[in-house]
């Protein structure tokens, strides 16, 4: 007699318990080439990045421990941490990083306010709102030296500029605007290309209001000031610390207006343009390369925040949808 428990083979059938032994590893490698199929095409862009970024910024961190003036070449020597103390201590070092500080914060703050203002006007509908909106995107979009050379000589010029002309027109003073207020006068020239920028990242926040919530809020009879108090401005917080952690970012490094207008003259060299005056002019390298260190250190201490905004506007929407 056949024993009933016996189980017969059937043919071209595989036993139960050797399938996802055999089974597995090929799907592991599998998955693991698709992975690096998908990555394979990243890595040349991960490569280049690296090569441009990453190593220029690993020499001028070794140049800025060396005591390195190209005029004495023969005295090249290690100075640990010297550079950095001076750059701390030396005075007209300090003064670039206060003029640095001032026009940053100038001109962000006062771009954001009037980045809000015009927001406010562009999310409401009117007749040539869309050539109004490209009118004022146009400052941002031309280049910072061209930018610079139009406030110097077509608006700041006291023979021959706008603004002399107007005043003369008006019986007015002539001021020089280039030296009786040098610093105020970059300053400007930076809010008028910078506001732009920061209009069209709260214009994105203000048409990504819950519209439901401003009808309910209208319904129980708030007004404007109150539904912008209490509703939009909540609303727009991540997006305003978003455009001034960014204009930061931007502003701090900027260099060629205060190269085209003033040449760092009168108080108004920030310490981009310290750092050139060091590098190209005074030729101490090491000590250019310990500012630009300090400068690539704050910078990336303002983009952490900025980065951390950017993820929380994204968990937001992400957590709407």
């Amino acid at each position: 007699m056949s024993n009933p428990t016996t189980a017969v083979p059937v043919s071209g059938q595989r036993p139960p318990s050797a399938a996802p032994a055999s089974a597995g590893r090929p799907k592991a490698t599998r998955n693991r080439a698709r992975e690096w199929a998908t990555r394979a095409p990243l890595l040349p862009a991960l490569i280049f990045l690296i090569v441009v970024t990453q190593l220029p910024f690993v020499a001028t961190l070794v140049i800025s421990l060396f005591d390195w003036n190209s005029f004495r070449p023969d005295r090249r020597a290690f100075a640990g941490l010297e550079n950095y103390k001076t750059v701390l201590s030396d005075e007209s070092l300090r003064e670039s990083i206060v003029t640095t500080v001032l026009l940053t914060a100038s001109v962000v703050i006062v771009s954001v306010v009037l980045g809000l203002l015009l927001a406010l006007l562009l999310d409401r509908k009117f007749r040539g709102r869309a050539l109004v909106r490209t009118m004022l995107i146009a400052p941002f979009l031309l280049v910072p030296v061209a930018s610079a050379l139009l406030w110097k000589h077509a608006l700041y010029n006291p023979e021959y500029g706008l603004f002399n002309g107007v005043l003369n027109w008006l019986g007015g003073p002539q001021p020089e605007w280039l030296t009786d207020t040098p610093l105020i006068a970059v300053e400007a020239s930076l809010i008028w290309q910078w506001t732009p920028f920061m209009m069209l990242i709260l214009l994105a926040g203000l048409q990504s209001r819950p519209l439901d919530m401003v009808e309910a809020a209208r319904l129980d009879g708030a007004g404007s000031w109150q539904i912008f108090r209490f509703l939009t401005l909540p609303h727009l917080r991540r997006y305003l610390e978003l455009g001034t952690l960014l204009g930061s970012i931007y502003i701090v490094q900027n260099f060629d207006a205060v190269f085209t207008m003033t040449r760092g003259g009168l108080d108004t060299a920030n310490l981009p343009y310290t750092i050139y005056e060091t590098f190209y002019n005074a030729h101490e390298y090491g000590l250019a390369s310990a500012a630009g260190v300090v400068v690539v250190i704050g910078t990336i201490v303002i983009a952490t925040f900025a980065l951390r905004v950017v993820s929380s506007l994204f968990r937001e929407e992400a957590s709407r949808a």
